[in-house]
């Protein structure tokens, strides 16, 4: 390949080259010369991430397409989706479907081809199984396991079942479906983020930007870049079975444990994500163990337990203002009282602002934000009975190994097998504090709690 006669990038500039004799000399050195130039300036034109070969794939597909709709065939080309920020719905437009869909690195992946279901592998496992030709697969099974968790033993749950009953989990959890989902490929991951505390002289821990005449010198900036550590932990599902249902119907069985292991542990994981100690348990983002929380205090004289229209309105000015179109109410089912009968005092009288009329659908938004009721958020009087967040600032490492194994051991005298099931995960916030904005107002954050009453 020529290196010492520049190859031109488009016609034009091939058009200059060859009208001037100084430039075209080299190229018609020799015949060697001649042929190697031919050659690089085609490769150029034609070779990878060109128009031309962009082009040309395109017209490929299309015909492509029309031979298979000619011979009667789905011409649908699917291609997989890349997006980070695909979510249910468009006004929750998160990262977790990264975390949650199949993903053919993952440590079970090895063992899709051995299991055509959840019941046959819940078969496979269970130790009563009379079928005798089951060696090649637990052999696969253990093998896997021992291979990622070797202290939990048990057998790896192949990845299709893995992410099918995280997606029926995402339909019973309040935080993975809006949290930023990272996958681990080992037990413990760093993840990057900015130690920022104010907006008033820098953003993003320290980075500037200022406006200069040309020439003038350049101030230095030190942005304070830190480091999240996702620490996988083990949140553990047991199911005690009697094994007459299993001998009578272990297909019945399998079908209950692929809607109720998930759910069960979305559940733990939920709770634990929304107000875990992070001590064998994630960080939740709920109450003081959260540094980057905000805690909105109660109006002076306000009954306790008790939610009032100021409270909401000044929960929802500490939140971020880039936030606003993403985050969330949260609130405990005993605070719909308190918010269903909030009213607006206007000088001596007043009225209702979050219901107006029993007759209709109550109101599941406030200023325009989805509102989630769940027994997970604090009790109504303490803290966090109500919660405005953005969880994309929430992260969930998610290990993307899970592990099942039977037992008569645990239940030997009542006759029962027991399940066990493991999952690897984390969580904690990815603020470090709350941020003072650039007017130096109150300190704004994406996890505003009303405090205790």
């Amino acid at each position: 390949m020529t290196t010492a006669i520049p190859i031109p990038k488009t016609s034009d500039e091939l058009a200059e080259m060859i009208a001037d004799p100084a430039r075209l000399a080299p190229v018609l050195a020799d015949k060697g010369s001649l042929a190697s130039f031919i050659n690089d300036y085609a490769r150029q034109q034609q070779g990878d991430g060109t128009d031309l070969r962009r082009l040309v794939a395109e017209e490929t597909q299309r015909e492509l397409a029309n031979m298979l709709r000619d011979n009667g065939q789905d011409t649908t080309i699917r291609r997989p989706n890349l997006d980070p920020q695909t979510g249910r719905a468009a006004s929750m437009l998160t990262s977790h479907r990264q975390g949650t869909a199949h993903n053919p690195a993952a440590a079970g992946a090895i063992l899709d081809q051995h299991f055509a279901n959840g019941v046959d592998y819940v078969r496979t496992i269970w130790h009563k199984n009379p079928a005798t030709n089951l060696g090649e697969k637990l052999d696969a099974l253990r093998n896997a396991a021992g291979s990622v968790s070797p202290s939990d033993g048990g057998f790896l749950v192949p990845e299709t079942l893995r992410s099918q009953l995280l997606q029926i989990a995402l339909e019973e959890s309040v935080v993975r479906p809006l949290a930023t989902v990272v996958p681990m490929d080992s037990a413990r991951v760093p993840f990057p983020m900015i130690d920022s505390t104010t907006n008033s002289g820098s953003v993003f821990g320290g980075m500037i930007a200022y406006w200069g005449e040309e020439g003038a010198a350049l101030t230095d900036s030190s942005p304070k870049f830190g480091r999240a550590v996702l620490d996988a932990k083990k949140l553990t599902g047991l199911s005690a079975v009697p094994n007459e249902l299993l001998q009578d119907s272990i297909v019945s069985f399998s079908a209950l444990i692929e809607s109720l292991w998930p759910k069960a542990l979305a559940f733990s994981e939920d709770a634990a994500c929304m107000s875990g100690t992070g001590v064998g348990e994630p960080l939740g983002f709920m109450g003081a163990g959260n540094s980057a929380a905000i805690a909105v205090a109660a109006e002076s004289g306000q009954g306790a337990g008790t939610i009032v229209y100021e409270n909401i309105v000044k929960m929802y000015a500490r939140m971020l203002p880039s936030s606003l179109s993403k985050a969330v109410w949260i609130c405990s089912p005993d605070a719909l009282p308190e918010l269903f009968t909030m009213a607006l005092a206007v000088g001596t009288g007043g009225g209702p602002i979050f219901v107006s009329s029993a007759v209709g659908a109550a109101p599941m938004t406030i200023f325009g934000r989805p509102l989630i009721v769940s027994e997970k958020a604090g009790a109504l009087g303490t803290r966090g009975d109500i919660v405005f967040a953005d969880l994309s600032y929430y992260l969930i490492g998610d290990r993307q190994t899970m592990t099942a194994d039977s037992s008569t051991d645990y239940a030997f005298g009542s006759d029962k097998t027991t399940f066990r099931i493991i999952q690897r995960v984390d969580g904690r916030p990815w603020l470090k504090s709350a941020i003072t904005p650039k007017n130096g107002g109150n300190t704004l954050s994406p996890f505003v709690e009303l405090a205790a009453r």
